[in-house]
């Protein structure tokens, strides 16, 4: 079945119900939604594509954004969302790489492409849809593909997780299970990119009849935030951990009120949460708080962290001893995959121990697009290598401790970075901190943290925050200094640049 099919449905038993908001504003109901989906839909068949032909969208938050994701299943392509944030030269291997026939944009290269991709651009002043519209969507299988997600790419070119139309669906209904209960009247807010995971969450809103809200911002602002959420009830959204963080000092700074009747829930995932910025989440908003975990490989399914498992970080304190830091758990699995903990051979391991999460299950991606070698790297005996290192315990709870390519080994002695940075983020004038291990000749690698400050910090009184809250060989060795932090058009952390700065001269001093 179509995955855009949840559109027809609701149109059809709700024709009248808000299907989008700009901002405050009503854009369009239901049937208005879908007369203008399958208008699009027609077009595109006009202009040649074909059911499996892969359709690229680059831009910003906007109503056009959700009609040509909609339209595009409609007429049985495959999204290639790209995220606005890239360069075009980042784009254009993208379109290259999975073969994107159409791109829609609202932006014109500053050179031509060498892609063959023809651009759309649907706000274009002369823009109108010609052909027929599409009375019904296309029929795809369930392992059709239907979403080409391609990485951040941090280590080397991205790859393109591909999605089918029977993994969004699983995803869906993993989301309607276990994450929140999502109701007609709710709306959902889209404050992170809708190229990444805010893009894919609108389909269980979709399957419920619910409303999707595009900021008038086009993106995230902390003041329109507020705004909308004291504008409108039921609100939920997906944010990174660090909008949350961006949410939490805007709001303190300003004493701004919010209706937190209004708010419906706050999922939050795509990197890690720390326990500080956890507890004054809290504090913040209440107990509205949802963690999923996942990736683009297995997007948001992998475990979830419901609201009642929230509730111990509200009034939990700062570690006070050595080795007393504690990781916040990612959950446990939801009960529609399987989660299997294994070391490098692929042997399970038992409960407690540390070693590479492992997915299996109806939501794990096809494969990465036109990369075969990658794919059989990925994807061994049916489950998923994350590449990810964590715990499981006997209770089913989800610990995520780092990427296996971030394990500091020194002295043949694992350590883990979060669990430092952990640390660190407790100490009232760290901003932001990330871990990496630097070359060392008698040990292998040794501790280095980057940190960006709220005040000047001496590194000598960090240095014995460390000492009194964990054990001293995982301490860092060097601490770093930075303005702020490198990150990702994803809002990550590059931890690849930050080993750069590390064969740059600097004084280990704060200023």
């Amino acid at each position: 079945m179509n995955i855009v099919h949840y559109l027809d449905h609701s149109a059809r038993v709700g024709p009248e119900r808000p299907a989008l908001y700009l901002g405050p504003d009503l854009h369009a109901t239901y049937a208005e939604l879908q007369h203008r989906v399958q208008a699009l839909a027609g077009h595109l068949v006009h202009l040649g594509l074909a059911p499996g032909d892969r359709l690229a969208i680059y831009m910003k938050n906007r109503p056009a954004y959700l009609d040509s994701l909609l339209a595009a299943w409609y007429a049985g392509l495959v999204v290639v969302p790209i995220n606005a944030k890239l360069h075009w030269c980042e784009v254009d291997f993208i379109l290259e790489n999975s073969g994107s026939r159409l791109l829609i944009s609202d932006r014109s290269p500053e050179a031509p492409l060498p892609s063959s991709a023809e651009r759309l651009d649907l706000d274009a002043p002369d823009f109108v849809p010609d052909g027929h519209p599409l009375g019904a969507p296309v029929d795809r299988a369930p392992s059709d593909a239907a979403w080409i997600f391609y990485t951040s790419g941090t280590t080397g070119r991205p790859k393109g997780a591909t999605l089918s139309h029977g993994n969004l669906a699983c995803m869906a209904n993993c989301y309607l299970t276990n994450v929140d209960r999502v109701e007609a009247e709710h709306v959902l807010a889209h404050f992170a990119p809708l190229s990444h995971g805010s893009g894919i969450y609108l389909i269980p809103y979709l399957m419920r009849g619910c409303a999707n809200l595009v900021p008038a911002s086009a993106g995230f602002d902390e003041s329109e935030f507020a705004e909308l959420v004291n504008r409108h009830t039921g609100l939920a959204m997906f944010l990174a951990p660090t909008m949350i963080r961006r949410l939490v000092d805007h709001l303190r700074a300003r004493g701004t009120n919010l209706n937190l009747d209004h708010l419906q829930a706050i999922v939050y995932g795509g990197g890690p949460m720390y326990e500080r910025d956890l507890r004054e989440a809290l504090e913040t908003f209440g107990p509205r708080l949802v963690q999923i975990y996942g990736q683009g490989e297995s997007p948001m399914t992998i475990s979830v962290m419901d609201r009642d498992a929230h509730s111990p970080y509200a009034a939990s304190k700062a570690p006070s001893g050595p080795d007393s830091q504690s990781l916040v758990p990612v959950g446990r699995p939801h009960p529609q995959v399987e989660v299997s903990i294994r070391d490098g051979e692929g042997t399970p391991l038992p409960d407690g121990q540390e070693g590479e999460i492992c997915v299996r299950g109806d939501i794990v991606m096809l494969g990465y697009w036109n990369n075969p070698e990658a794919t059989s790297e990925a994807l061994r005996d049916g489950w998923l290598r994350t590449g990810d290192i964590g715990r499981m315990e006997a209770d089913g709870t989800l610990y995520l401790t780092d990427r296996v390519k971030d394990v500091i080994i020194s002295g043949g002695t694992n350590i883990y970075p979060r669990e430092v940075e952990e640390v660190i983020l407790q100490h009232p004038a760290v901003h932001e901190v990330s871990v990496v291990g630097a070359p060392h000749p008698e040990w292998g690698e040794e501790v280095v943290a980057f940190v960006s400050l709220h005040r000047p910090l001496d590194p000598a009184e960090l240095d014995q925050h460390c000492l009194a809250h964990m054990a001293r060989f995982k301490r860092p060795k060097r601490y770093r200094i930075l303005e702020s932090l490198p990150k990702n058009a994803y809002g990550k952390i590059v931890k690849t640049e930050l080993r750069q700065h590390l064969a740059q001269p600097q004084e280990e001093s704060a200023s």
